[in-house]
């Protein structure tokens, strides 16, 4: 098995990942940030092993789409030794 590829973030998807945060810290408890944060970690295992593990975006072919929750995605794309993660959305109301 090859070895895992790095996987970065961009300055957005940190942005994006920041008012998630920001959110739950609002309206939930902590537990519920930490569970954020590991799903995050998680994703970030799997991709950096499976980068091809999700589907393409139908809107944006180049990048493809984790769905982490109902209502959260990240957006990445692959490269030859890493991965980007571009963006992150969340829709409150989903």
């Amino acid at each position: 098995m090859a070895d895992p590829l790095l996987v970065e973030w961009t300055d957005r998807s940190l942005r994006n990942a920041n008012s998630i945060r920001k959110y739950l810290l609002s309206r939930f408890s902590e537990m519920e940030v930490l569970n954020f944060e590991n799903l995050l970690r998680e994703f970030e295992k799997n991709v950096s092993i499976f980068p091809r593990l999700y589907p393409q975006s139908q809107k944006h072919p180049n990048l493809r789409k984790a769905v982490l929750y109902r209502n959260t995605s990240v957006f990445y794309s692959h490269e030859k030794n890493k991965v980007i993660v571009v963006a992150r959305q969340e829709n409150p109301g989903a």
